[in-house]
């Protein structure tokens, strides 16, 4: 059987390329609770889910250089203000991030010359296997339609990537990202605390572009998804709240 990629992606511990021989007798069971997203702060997003996200969370760009759109569900690590202690949404209105939704299925390239992506899953979820309910993955060594629908959703989120990843790349080209701070001040502590290590548009340098650049932007899209992102930052400061209610403060100057 084909091997799986070794670096493996975030919440994934594992990947088995689906096989209508080796998980004929397979099904998908649905899942309430997503024990996952328990201590995660961060999850990746793509530039369509700007428009949903940046009403519920903050989006950033993480540090280094190649950055990727992240919506921040806490300000610390190890800390999640949408997941309860079972890995339960404590909200009823909320926009889950496609990375989320598409877990345990992913699409991977088997080897690293390998020109097509697989379907895989990871093999140590609990929502993926050899049950008695759920719904089958494969009827009579065909995929069924839970099977086709799965797949078309991961191809959706390739090519969303894609797109994300371009978007990403007009603004390192445009030196539009900084080095993001975000300090907020609460009452009784004498020092603010101070979030870091992450990428952030740069305003100054937004407003400075020439006019026929901005066009650009606008009729491509972009000038949108950044307004998106920079008016999702005020939400730091709910986040922010959020864990203080939660009695999950951290510590004063600390990076995020």
């Amino acid at each position: 059987m084909a091997s799986a990629p070794q670096q493996l992606p975030l919440f994934y511990n594992g990947l088995e390329p689906l096989s209508s021989e080796l998980h004929a007798n397979y099904r998908v069971r649905p899942a309430s609770v997503a024990p996952f997203l328990r201590g995660q702060h961060a999850v990746p997003v793509t530039v369509e889910e700007f428009p949903l996200v940046q009403r519920f969370m903050p989006i950033v760009f993480s540090a280094g250089e190649d950055p990727v759109p992240l919506a921040l569900m806490g300000l610390n690590e190890g800390t999640n203000v949408f997941i309860d202690a079972d890995g339960k949404l404590t909200e009823d209105n909320f926009y889950v991030p496609a990375y989320i939704r598409r877990y345990p299925f992913m699409l991977a390239r088997l080897r690293p010359d390998a020109e097509e992506l697989s379907l895989c899953f990871d093999p140590t979820c609990d929502t993926v296997g050899a049950f008695d309910e759920g719904e089958a993955l494969f009827d009579a060594g065909q995929p069924t339609e839970m099977t086709r629908n799965i797949l078309s959703f991961n191809e959706s989120f390739e090519q969303a990537g894609q797109r994300t990843a371009a978007f990403v790349q007009e603004l390192r080209e445009m030196e539009l990202l900084m080095e993001g701070e975000v300090s907020i001040q609460h009452d009784g502590y004498e020092q603010p605390f101070v979030y870091r290590g992450f990428q952030m548009i740069n305003e100054e340098k937004l407003v400075d572009l020439r006019g026929d650049q901005l066009r650009k932007m606008s009729k491509s899209g972009m000038l949108p998804l950044i307004h998106a992102h920079l008016f999702s930052l005020a939400l730091m400061r709910d986040i922010f709240a959020r864990q203080v209610r939660l009695g999950l403060m951290p510590q004063p100057a600390l990076a995020m």
